[in-house]
């Protein structure tokens, strides 16, 4: 008995137990009842060679033209050898094995119809098929990887019989040929085709399912004839015996489902795609109430082609909603945007230059050379491994965390391509870090030197091997940083040497460590080129043993390269003084940051605030206190009296001697050290606030806009959606405030808030006019009140239905006069029942809650009495309007 139990344990972890996936209301689950969120990638170029994945769109945008080309140049029989070596290492059981370490659960198989069976055009006999063993043995293997690995295997048609899409690449279409949706005859072997695959593997249960036809791009009225064709597919995988989850995608690449609806099938998933937009809830909205209409999951069957902060936000936005997932692609030729880049080698640059008609014919010899080595390089042990984007993709959605790159000690030297692992805002920060071309009209780049890594940072390649990796960080803007995980072996000083590359002087950085300045602010000398790198040297730089986080800081937006930063152990064993290294805006808008190279004296003495000037625009501000803060020993905190703006020049001096060090050394006094002023942009009002200068939103899209003055509107706009600004409110009172809109039939609603923590205090709530066009702008005026200071503006889509250029919020409206205290517009005040108003010029009356709501407004009667009844308690603002006049009176009421 315990020989049996032993054996059993033993083959236990061989066994593949039944995971078969199937539908249940909106999701999918595994053969115990488990929810299964699917996370794959796909194969993209294996099966199906796409010409952008080649580099070849240009001049061979097709498989099929790439192939006839390969021909002309050396031969069928070297271009079948070539195209054999292909499928034998670009994927391979250890690619499967390295997706199951890094955390996915299913791959994408981008089938291509002619490696399992011939194009009508070559059947001996029209009408039949013949089945050829290529595509088959090539599935079985990977099936047999997937399932050691415990991996979902999805199969994908990507190249139908005659091609499914207008864009050729895609699918292989050749247009000289019927395609699938012109020839009857296609259709016939695209359902044979799946009834041979369902006969083969209806009894896998590591088949996740099939995708039936990928990326229609085609003219098919109300998609009747790709409901047909999806139907009947779906009727010979169901004769058969097999009951696997069929995938069904719309039309216009996967995202057009007229005509495809309700489900047919009761193991049936609605497949959508989705590249270059917003990811927020309004992107998929339309997805999601199909979902809740049809009670039918949802799979998000091809994105990519992006950034890692556009793949980190989307796949939070798809796992939010339960939706599953597959990335596109594992690998292609000289990319970032997957975990593997086929190197673009010489030879094979030199073909394509041949087809351009730049260089002259390569040699039959020489071409298969080139081909065989871009065949033998597509294995993933002979490609570049960029890791950053597999952790963008299972990790990083899941967490806040970095992690490091590589590991950086110190005394030593840091590549600054290698900074850390993790999402933007955390790892590092960035200002371009997503192409959301699809919602903007304009494609943006991330990684402006397209190399090494696809984070939102501008890496380039350079030649200053010497003193670094190879590559530098370059295109910086002002407020940029990255952090980088280090071990310090011992506390000392230590001096700095960082390799910099400039066209011109004035680029500005800082070093931190741990969230505190270790140096000053240093200034960039030119070094008349961007790519002759020079050493720039900072001495005796204050480290701690351990491990931390050294940030690298931009200053200004005077641009700069630079490649590495090296700390070397100083030779200076004296005590450097103790001084001030830099000042910063605080968390608030009424407070410096003072860092210094020492740690503070943990009580500062009474008084110091008075040995501090401050100074905006060269106007003096006073500091009411000076705290010091446990958490960071060597900043100090001065609290102002007067807030400060992003715009504003500010200096702070310091001529005291009080104020020591934790080794009793006193703060050297300074003059005019300037503040780095790194406070978020607020708008002052009165004043124009562009719609797209929001600094947060939620569901809305930009567009280019038509109307004066061109530049972007904001427009999509669902129920819901909102734009948040930073404001300054110059004075408080009631504002004329514009719309500028454009509407083509409905007539949408808007709100505006201030934000006071989570609650939204409303200004005012307006309707806007129907203009007739999506870019007929007309400006629509209402009334509200703003509340004087620094806020949060809140635009908020209450009906949808418009286009919003900018509001405009003019001064302060006039004629309005605040009732002196000596006069009486009303009494009782405090009342509770009624109001009766004095004074009988005053006909109509309005009543305001504190944020500028109204709450009650109407023509005073006879009796002069306004009822009150139907307010809470609280404070309001009575005000008393003479049309005749034109005046106002205003006065404060409580309500008890």
């Amino acid at each position: 008995m315990k020989n049996i139990f032993t054996l059993f344990i033993l083959i236990l972890p061989l066994m593949s137990f039944s995971q078969r996936l199937q539908t249940q209301g909106k999701t999918i689950i595994d053969s115990e009842g488990n929810e299964v969120i699917l996370r794959g990638i796909g194969l993209g170029g294996w099966m199906l060679m796409e010409g952008y994945m080649m580099q070849s769109s240009d001049v061979a945008d097709t498989q099929h033209e790439f192939k006839d080309k390969l021909i002309e140049l050396m031969g069928e029989e070297k271009t079948n050898e070539f195209f054999d070596a292909w499928l034998a290492n670009h994927v391979t059981k250890r690619d499967i094995d390295s997706l199951a370490a890094w955390g996915f659960n299913s791959v994408r198989l981008p089938m291509h119809y002619n490696l399992y069976t011939l194009p009508i055009e070559d059947e001996p006999v029209l009408g039949e098929n013949t089945w050829l063993t290529t595509g088959f043995d090539l599935t079985d293997s990977l099936l047999s990887w997937c399932k050691e690995n415990s991996i979902y295997l999805i199969l994908d048609l990507h190249g139908a019989p005659g091609g499914q899409g207008a864009n050729a690449a895609i699918s292989d279409y050749d247009p000289t040929k019927p395609s699938l949706w012109e020839s009857k005859d296609n259709r016939d072997k695209t359902v044979a085709l799946w009834k041979k695959l369902a006969e083969r593997y209806k009894d896998e249960d590591w088949i996740g399912g099939y995708d039936l036809i990928n990326e229609t791009n085609w003219t098919l009225p109300g998609n009747a004839m790709l409901l047909a064709l999806h139907k009947e597919i779906t009727d010979s995988i169901r004769a058969v015996g097999d009951n696997h989850i069929v995938f069904i995608e719309g039309n216009s690449w996967a995202n057009d489902f007229t005509g495809l609806t309700p489900p047919w099938d009761d193991n049936m998933v609605y497949s959508f795609h989705k590249y270059w937009s917003f990811n927020d809830i309004g992107s998929i909205q339309w997805v999601l109430d199909m979902r809740e209409e049809h009670d039918v999951p949802l799979w998000m069957g091809e994105g990519g082609e992006n950034s890692n902060v556009w793949f980190t936000d989307a796949i939070s936005l798809f796992e939010s909603q339960g939706i599953g997932w597959s990335w596109w692609p594992m690998k292609r030729v000289e990319t970032i945007v997957g975990p593997y880049s086929i190197k673009f080698t010489d030879g094979y640059k030199n073909i394509l230059r041949y087809w351009r008609g730049e260089v002259a014919k390569p040699s039959e010899e020489d071409a298969f050379a080139a081909m065989m080595e871009l065949a033998t390089n597509s294995a993933s042990e002979n490609c570049d491994y960029q890791k950053d984007v597999h952790d963008a993709m299972i990790r990083q959605p899941h967490t806040d965390d970095t992690k490091p790159y590589n590991n950086h000690s110190i005394p030593g030297t840091i590549p600054m391509s290698d900074f850390d692992l993790g999402k933007n805002g955390f790892a590092y920060y960035d200002v371009d870090v997503a192409n959301y071309s699809m919602a903007t009209g304009s494609f943006q780049a991330w990684n402006s030197g397209w190399i090494y890594r696809n984070d939102g940072v501008d890496i380039e390649k350079n030649n200053d091997t010497d003193y670094g990796n190879g590559y530098n960080v370059g295109f910086v803007n002002k407020g940029e940083w990255l952090n980088y995980t280090v071990n310090i072996a011992e506390t000392g000083l230590y001096d700095l040497e960082a390799r910099i590359a400039s066209q011109s002087s004035g680029g500005e950085f800082h070093l931190a460590l741990d969230g505190e300045d270790i140096t000053s602010v240093q200034s960039v000398t030119g070094t008349s080129s961007w790519t002759n790198f020079q050493t720039h040297e900072v001495k005796d730089i204050l480290l701690e043993q351990g491990i931390h986080t050294i940030t690298f800081h931009v200053d200004n937006n005077t641009a700069f390269n630079i490649g590495s930063i090296k700390f070397i152990k100083s030779s200076n064993t004296e005590t450097i003084p103790f001084k001030a290294l830099n000042a910063h805006t605080g968390k608030t808008e009424m407070s410096i940051d003072l860092v210094a190279n020492y740690q503070f004296m943990g009580e500062l003495p009474a008084g110091i605030e008075n040995d501090f000037t401050v100074t905006s625009n060269g106007n003096a501000i006073n500091v009411l206190l000076v705290d010091y803060i446990v958490e960071n020993p060597r900043t100090i905190v001065l609290n102002l009296e007067e807030g400060l703006l992003y715009t504003n020049n500010v200096k702070v001096s310091y001529s005291g001697s009080s104020i020591l060090s934790i080794n009793d050394a006193p703060l050297e006094s300074f003059t005019d050290l300037e503040v780095l002023n790194e406070l978020d942009a607020r708008y002052t009002l009165p004043g124009k606030l562009q719609a797209e200068n929001y600094f947060e939103m939620s569901g809305l899209q930009t567009e280019e806009c038509t109307d004066a003055g061109a530049g972007l509107n904001i427009g999509y706009t669902d129920t819901g959606d909102y734009a948040d600004y930073y404001v300054n409110i110059e004075e408080e009172g009631d504002y004329n405030i514009n719309f500028r809109v454009a509407a083509q039939s409905s007539r949408g609603s808007i709100g505006l808030y201030i934000l006071n923590g989570e609650i939204e205090e409303e200004i005012i709530t307006t309707q806007l006019p129907v203009t007739g066009g999506w870019q007929n702008w007309e400006s629509h005026a209402d009334i509200g009140y703003l509340p004087k200071g620094f806020h949060t503006l809140r635009l908020k889509v209450i009906s949808r239905g418009f286009n919003l250029n900018w509001i405009e919020f003019e001064n302060k409206i006039t004629g309005i006069e605040d009732v002196d205290q000596a006069e009486i517009a009303f009494y009782p005040n405090p009342a509770s029942d009624y109001i009766q108003v004095l004074n009988k010029d005053y006909t109509f009356y309005q009543i305001t809650n504190i944020q500028g709501q109204l709450i009650l407004s109407g023509n005073i009667n006879a009796d002069r009495r306004v009822a009150l009844k139907s307010l809470k308690p609280g404070q309001y603002i009575v005000t008393l309007i003479n049309d005749q006049a034109n005046r106002s009176l205003r006065q404060k009421m409580i309500v008890r």
